[in-house]
């Protein structure tokens, strides 16, 4: 009999050990999966915030747009704010523990318990734009570099000109003639659109150039008066050339000029003549943007040849605020020599303005008892989706750095 009482003692003390295993095994799972749990939130959990911040960003600029249009409509002044900083601190806590097993009296298996929580806390920092700052972002014109490079983007210049244009210039017999873009001006607008609606011809046929205007500088300096070291750096920024007969130095510089909007490509003209049509650009302001549409290649069958001047933002927004009622714009044919083109809306951007919400509107904002939004239904809804995107860039433009001191601010912290 004491044989098969050792055997089961020896089976029932393997048993023991097997559990023993078995449960140490859970509880190294569960501290796993603890360590892990930390590693699975923190992702999902940023990319959530990122994503958010950045949706609340863009409609926060997108309803200081439509806000200050309506203040411009009602005669009153513009402001905005920008987020000068963004902190956001995550705390990941993870817990762990061990409990028994719902088993009675027929073991005493313990099983993990573990869990986590995730707390956010941001601070946000805001600060009007005003002073210098408001200045230059929405009192100063726009560069012709800044139209140029929408333009290259792909940018309608029908859209571009009719809303960062202020008006068009012509030489008319030695003399400069201002057609403003004013419904108001009604021969000074018609003939701005007019000019507009054919270039913008010429670009949907993809014959229409934007490009810098490329020349060289020459200087012929003695040669007695260049040292080794002066030569040395001379090279450095010229095509240093030397004329033994004459005992000069030839130095000549590759120039990128001003931008020239035409109907045929700039680089085919000789020398001399890119350098004249440079120094006629060079006297006009940094806002104004050139163009020389001409006989004998697309669109040359009405010759342009003058400057769009190039309005601030602070104008643009005025401009879209009149719109609504003072000064609404209407509809203008192109000219009989106008080549076929895609679009020509009456509006540079529907704005609605009701009493109530519109069912339809991705954003809207509620001013001066008013419901303001873009009219995004109908068959100009992609131009007017496409004409508010275009202020939002050209807000951004604006950007150079929100200051983060020395301005009266307000920190949000949540």
């Amino acid at each position: 009999m004491l044989e098969p009482l050792l055997v089961r003692h020896t089976r029932r003390h393997n048993q023991m050990r097997t559990s023993l295993c078995t449960e140490t095994l859970r509880r190294l799972a569960g501290l796993v999966a603890v360590l892990s749990l930390a590693g699975c939130l923190s992702p999902p959990t940023l990319t959530r915030a990122v994503i958010s911040y950045d949706s609340a960003m863009t409609d926060s600029i997108s309803k200081q747009l439509l806000i200050n249009i309506a203040r411009a409509h009602h005669h009153q002044p513009v402001h905005f704010t920008g987020v000068s900083n963004i902190a956001a601190t995550f705390d990941f806590r993870i817990s762990a523990g061990a409990t028994p097993a719902l088993t009675g009296d027929n073991g005493k298996a313990l099983l993990p318990v573990f869990g986590g929580s995730v707390s956010e806390n941001p601070t946000i920092s805001i600060a009007p734009i005003e002073g210098e700052d408001f200045t230059r972002r929405l009192l100063t014109p726009f560069q012709e570099t800044k139209f140029t490079l929408l333009l290259r983007q792909g940018g309608d210049i029908d859209l571009l000109l009719r809303l960062m244009a202020k008006e068009l210039r012509v030489n008319n017999h030695g003399e400069d003639v201002a057609y403003r873009n004013s419904p108001t001006d009604k021969a000074g607008y018609e003939m701005f659109r007019k000019a507009v609606l054919h270039i913008s011809a010429i670009q949907d046929a993809n014959r229409l150039y934007a490009e810098s205007l490329l020349f060289e500088r020459t200087w012929t300096i003695p040669g007695d008066s260049v040292t080794a070291e002066g030569f040395k750096a001379l090279e450095q920024e010229y095509l240093v050339s030397y004329d033994p007969q004459q005992k000069t130095y030839r130095l000549r510089k590759p120039v990128s000029g001003r931008i020239l909007i035409t109907n045929y490509d700039p680089n085919t003209l000789p020398h001399e003549e890119r350098v004249r049509l440079h120094e006629e650009a060079e006297r006009r302001p940094m806002n104004d943007v050139s163009f020389d549409i001409r006989p004998g290649h697309y669109g040359g069958e009405w010759p342009l040849k003058g400057e769009f001047r190039l309005r601030s933002f602070n104008t643009m927004l005025n401009f879209l605020a009149q719109s609504v009622e003072e000064e609404p714009e209407y509809h203008v044919d192109k000219d009989p020599r106008t080549p076929l083109f895609m679009d020509n809306p009456a509006r540079t951007m529907d704005l609605l303005v009701q009493d109530s919400s519109p069912s339809n509107s991705d954003l809207t904002v509620q001013s001066h008892g008013k419901y303001y939004a873009v009219n995004v239904t109908g068959p100009l809804a992609r131009w007017n989706r496409e004409a508010f995107k275009l202020l939002y860039q050209l807000f951004q433009m604006t950007v150079t750095e929100v200051s983060r001191s020395g301005v009266p601010s307000i920190t949000i912290a949540k």
